[in-house]
């Protein structure tokens, strides 16, 4: 998977929840307590890719500044965010991933510590949407490497899902189910030698 593919990758679908409507969004200083009330956080998803095609797999956040998306057999493409930095694996190649700032990306947002959406310019949006409160965000510093759009539910909040449009203008829906935080995840999971050696590819220095 391409750079900009997984950025558009991560578009949203609308949310249908059988909640009744809140009559005010979530407050942005709950939402940024909500991301800083866990560590790590584990959930399947369903990801709408610009084509319209669907994948399934395991998303995986250890806070601050890491990520991994696992795709579910046989795609084996890897999405690996650590030290800074985003590693692709394409499940089509055997060469080492393509690599890129993790600050460059929307992602970047939400997994910094602390998660502060107060700040200033960086929300550009701020709507409730029936039961779901939506939140787009960027780097006020940099709008054009793309944004973020989060959808959570609230009574308690939670996120369900986002969408990441790139620089470009693609989008790409993530889907969760059930967001679990709190959870055990190992180091060797965000780790970029430990991922190489699974794969058999050489760690170049």
């Amino acid at each position: 998977m391409k750079r900009r593919s997984f950025l558009a990758a991560l578009s949203l679908a609308p949310l249908m929840l059988a909640t009744p409507a809140a009559a005010q969004p979530i407050p942005l200083s709950e939402i940024s307590r909500y991301f800083n009330s866990f560590l790590t956080a584990q959930a399947d998803f369903t990801q709408i890719n610009p084509d319209g095609s669907l994948s399934t797999g395991r998303l995986m956040i250890r806070r601050p500044g890491r990520i991994r998306f696992e795709y579910d057999a046989p795609d084996r493409t890897l999405v690996l965010a650590s030290a800074g930095s985003v590693f692709i694996f394409d499940a089509r190649s055997n060469a080492g991933p393509t690599t890129y700032p993790l600050s460059r990306t929307p992602l970047a947002l939400i997994l910094d510590d602390p998660v502060n959406l107060d700040r200033a310019n960086m929300i550009v949006g701020h709507t409730q949407d029936g039961p779901v409160t939506n939140v787009v965000a960027q780097d006020p510093d940099h709008p054009e490497y793309g944004s973020i759009r989060l959808a959570f539910s609230a009574n308690p909040t939670e996120l369900r899902q986002w969408v990441v449009t790139d620089d470009t203008g693609q989008e790409t829906t993530v889907i969760l189910g059930t967001f679990r935080t709190g959870v055990s995840l190992g180091s060797l999971l965000f780790n970029l030698d430990a991922e190489m050696q699974r794969r058999g590819l050489t760690i170049n220095r």
